[in-house]
């Protein structure tokens, strides 16, 4: 990924935070989803493209959660909607 993909991503991975609260190791979770530790790290770093629904679900189902404990979305610069650039500030 190039630094300007980077900044342009708003999504955060908390496979970290989850991990720890399991008391799971990377590896103990890349057994039981069935993919690569490497591919996990990806994800877990923040530097993946994509994530197939399947892999996705069985992380939830392993971990008992739901997408949106692994995953949160947080814009950089929320556009104004429809007509707000017109209103005056204050």
């Amino acid at each position: 990924m190039s630094p300007a993909e980077a900044d342009t991503n708003a999504i955060s991975v908390h496979l970290d935070r989850l991990l720890t609260e399991r008391g799971m190791t990377l590896t103990d979770l890349a057994d039981r989803v069935g993919v690569t530790v490497v591919n996990l790290s990806i994800l877990k770093n923040g530097r993946a493209k994509a994530i197939r629904f399947t892999t996705l679900t069985k992380i939830c189902e392993v971990l008992g959660c739901q997408p949106g404990d692994l995953l949160t979305h947080t814009p950089h610069n929320r556009l104004p909607r429809e007509g707000e650039a017109d209103r005056p500030a204050g």
